[in-house]
């Protein structure tokens, strides 16, 4: 029986890489990692960027005949016939999409009548009559048994025809992610400053709630209500991180709410800086780079780009720490991935002088 061991963990955008590869052999891929980590959110963001479709199957809770189909009376031949599942992909479907991904979710959680059934789909991508289109890839994901849920040891047999990745949390990959998928700034901002607080779960705690990506994801989604009541949105959020990181959460946000706004700053009408907490430090430095790939995207015009950025620079030379202007710099340059000419800007050659061998220690 397979039971995953201590392995080489990657990162969410190694992974991403890995399966886009696999992809390419048709080879199938069992992607492991800890409760709320990612794994369905990659897979189906890589089904986006590919314009392809994804089916979602949750394995743990199907019966054998969800995979296999079922057998009927065939009137015009007198013969046993096969209904195949109307969950796995047609060839029409397959015909509308570049690619089409079968995500084969909790698979290590289905019982072992169903990973039986699932073996000949993975072995010979058929099941009776049933053949998979060419250009369908297939994915499996589920928790390690350390995680304590629900889950089967697989056959060995089974698992010897996944290449397997497992996954790790790691805080720019998420970012990366996070600014993709519009999650609040409050909650990027938070977390660029407590990173560790973007993943706290203990399989050995009887707490219900804990911070993963998926719960952070959560919070983001509260937070885009701005007509909750203060203490509904506490509890909300300490049912979704736990009840220590909602106060330390909640806290950060009240300080981050009394800082300048970020408009103002980019106008260059704000200058200056009062209140000197690092953490909503982080996260105006956040809403800064939030609001200019804002108007990146809605293409301002130039002159007012180069000043907007000009105002960014200089307020961070003149009011942050080097660690956190090295951030915001990365930030804006990587994750936000703001496009300007250095020879345009006033203030680049200073800010250059000042922090260029900072920022390049740093990407390294």
């Amino acid at each position: 029986m397979y039971k995953m061991s201590d392995t080489r963990t990657i990162t969410s955008q190694d992974a991403r890489t890995g399966l886009q590869k696999c992809f390419e052999k048709q080879r199938p891929v069992f992607l492991w990692g800890p409760p709320g980590i990612g794994k369905s959110e990659l897979v189906a963001d890589i089904a986006k960027d590919m314009k392809g479709y994804m089916i979602d199957l949750r394995l743990g809770q199907m019966d054998p005949t969800d995979i296999r189909g079922i057998p009927f009376y065939n009137k015009d031949n007198g013969l046993m016939d096969w209904a195949p599942p109307i969950d796995l992909p047609s060839e029409e479907l397959a015909k509308e999409y570049p690619v089409v991904i079968l995500f084969l979710d909790e698979m290590n959680s289905a019982a072992p009548a169903v990973q039986a059934a699932a073996y000949q789909l993975i072995l010979n991508r058929r099941v009776g009559k049933y053949h998979l289109p060419d250009n369908v890839v297939m994915v499996a994901a589920g928790n390690r048994e350390s995680d304590k849920g629900v889950t089967y040891r697989m056959p060995t047999p089974l698992a010897n025809r996944f290449i397997h990745l497992e996954m790790r949390v790691d805080f720019d990959s998420w970012e990366e992610w996070a600014v993709k998928n519009k999650i609040h700034k409050d909650v990027i901002g938070y977390l660029a400053y407590s990173k560790q607080d973007l993943y706290d779960f203990d399989p050995k705690s009887s707490s219900r709630a804990f911070a993963t990506p998926r719960s952070w994801t959560f919070v983001s989604e509260l937070l885009d209500d701005e007509t909750a009541d203060k203490n509904v949105l506490l509890n909300l959020i300490a049912g979704s991180v736990g009840e220590g990181l909602a106060v330390k959460f909640m806290a950060h946000r009240k300080v981050a709410g009394q800082m300048p706004n970020p408009e103002d700053i980019l106008e260059g009408k704000v200058k200056e800086l009062e209140i000197k907490d690092i953490s909503a430090m982080y996260s105006l430095v956040v809403s800064m780079c939030y609001e200019l790939k804002d108007r990146q995207e809605n293409d301002i015009e130039e002159a007012k780009w180069l000043k907007n950025l000009d105002c960014f620079f200089e307020y961070m030379m003149k009011n942050f720490e080097t660690e956190i202007v090295v951030m915001g710099a990365r930030t804006a340059l990587t994750t936000y991935d703001l496009k300007f000419s250095p020879t345009k800007l006033k203030s680049f050659d200073k800010f250059h002088d000042k922090y260029g061998k900072y920022i390049l220690k740093a990407s390294r």
